[in-house]
């Protein structure tokens, strides 16, 4: 990985790095250029982006993008960078600097990007993203927070009561939300406490046998009910955000007090030092209702640059086959990524069954759950779909075996929705110093060098994808 990559610079304009633990979607990347652009007060031009993968002489992957087709005043370069988070982390890191950014630098802005509406689920859209605010806010005190709605389903109508607690959770917090209309007479910060507690009071009761979420002031402290516990752990992915944000605003709105989660359901065992709630509530001197909270300190880091996921190589196969070929993905699931809706022959979104019989499942058939593949891509000009399994090089056998359980998947989607194409099955591997593959199944590996490794039976959309970018850099 290590290329030398000249960043220079037009005058007054700096490079902007997209850091990221996503696959980089085109229409995202526009709405975060026009952000930057009327944050900035300068006009641009975002069309016709495209996201090349930047080889070194030697044709090696530099473990670099950049975006062309953004042209901006103030804008000299766009690049793109995988990272990982150290616990819960937002989507997108945007800096405005020539370097490359380092663990050290600050961001412009921190973007949760999100395609559920709450018409697809009451809660889970808003509460579930809230703790990845608290804890970047906790690294960069004044990074402009946003929440981007990138919606593929139509907007609902009438938003739950529970969405409009959390997004005016949220705008307390100091969030920005994009790519959604809101009703500005609706849509308000809350203005102290007793506004917060006020509005949840009159909010619709919680069936009957839920917990519900209320708060309890007194003189020298402050309840709240929330259950915690779920799959055997602290795991309650809606409410750990519900209180982690709530608790985050009684802070910032002057409460110095005791603030103490009660009915939350969880016992001594369930309390680990690396939970992310644990952390929050060690940060926020949060205490848990009859239970001891374990000392724990934050990661010293927010993030690292990614050198070993497994996506590293799913990531680029989809990235040059998408702005290289006229092939394209009809659903992604790259690892540690937002899930995909799979696309319809029409350009449909539809969401994906997790079981082909919920209740036999439930009843103890495990085999009725669907297997997903990491990715599939679609080849007009060969009529064939390629659903890929990605793994790292050390799991090779295992990704190889997979690859044999995506009959329930192939055809309840693939042969169902395009019965004209046939079907291919194939391994897309990351890692290793690796130059060549001898496993029939394995498609395409990306070493840790940067080398793109053709497999012998590799799909010849990636072929073409290959020769294409082998082009476009010659």
């Amino acid at each position: 990985m290590g290329t030398i990559i000249h960043f220079e610079k037009a005058m007054n304009a700096k490079n902007l790095w997209i850091l990221t633990e996503e696959r980089p979607k085109k229409e995202v990347l526009k709405t975060i250029f026009e952000y930057f652009a009327k944050d900035h007060q300068c006009g641009f031009f975002g069309d016709t982006l495209r996201i090349i993968p930047i080889l070194n002489e030697k044709h090696e992957f530099a473990f670099i993008y950049e975006v062309v087709g953004f042209t901006c005043a103030k804008v000299n370069r766009v690049f793109i960078k995988t990272i990982s988070g150290y616990s819960s982390f937002v989507d997108f890191l945007i800096f405005y600097q020539d370097a490359m950014p380092v663990q050290t630098d600050t961001p412009i802005y921190a973007i949760e990007e999100t395609k559920t509406d709450d018409k697809k689920s009451r809660n889970t859209g808003v509460f579930q993203r809230c703790t990845k605010f608290v804890f970047v806010k906790h690294y960069y005190p004044s990074v402009k927070m946003i929440m981007l709605y990138a919606l593929q389903v139509e907007q609902k109508k009438e938003p739950t009561q529970t969405y409009i607690f959390g997004t005016r959770l949220l705008l307390t917090f100091g969030v920005e939300i994009l790519g959604k209309i809101l009703n500005p007479n609706v849509f308000k910060p809350f203005t102290s406490i007793n506004d917060i507690i006020a509005f949840k009071q009159n909010m619709r009761k919680a069936p009957k046998g839920n917990v519900p979420i209320i708060i309890f002031k007194e003189n020298d402290k402050i309840s709240i009910s929330g259950r915690l516990y779920k799959n055997k752990g602290l795991s309650h992915d809606p409410n750990i955000g519900a209180l982690s944000i709530l608790s985050a605003i009684l802070r910032m709105l002057g409460w110095t007090r005791k603030i103490e989660i009660i009915r939350h359901g969880l016992l001594p065992q369930h309390v680990g030092v690396r939970n992310k709630f644990i952390q929050v509530a060690n940060l926020l001197k949060i205490k848990l209702e009859n239970l001891e909270i374990p000392q724990t300190n934050m990661p010293e880091f927010y993030w690292k640059y990614d050198t070993t996921g497994e996506k590293l190589g799913t990531i680029f196969i989809h990235i040059i086959v998408e702005n290289f070929t006229e092939g394209y993905s009809i659903f992604e699931n790259h690892a540690g990524c937002e899930k995909g809706y799979f696309m319809k022959s029409d350009g449909t979104p539809i969401p994906l069954a997790k079981y082909n019989d919920r209740k036999k499942y439930k009843e103890g058939d495990k085999k009725e759950k669907i297997a997903i593949p990491d990715l599939v891509l679609i080849d007009i000009s060969e009529n064939e779909t390629i659903t890929i399994e990605g793994k790292k090089y050390q799991f090779r056998q295992q990704g190889i075996r997979e690859l044999e359980d995506y009959d329930s998947f192939e055809k309840r989607y693939l042969k169902y929705y395009y019965p004209d194409y046939k079907v291919v099955r194939t391994v897309v591997l990351y890692g290793s110093r690796e130059e060549r593959i001898i496993e029939a199944q394995i498609g395409f590996l990306l070493n840790k060098d940067g080398k793109l490794v053709l497999g012998i039976q590799a799909p010849l959309l990636f072929r073409r994808a290959i020769a294409h970018l082998l082009d476009y850099w010659n």
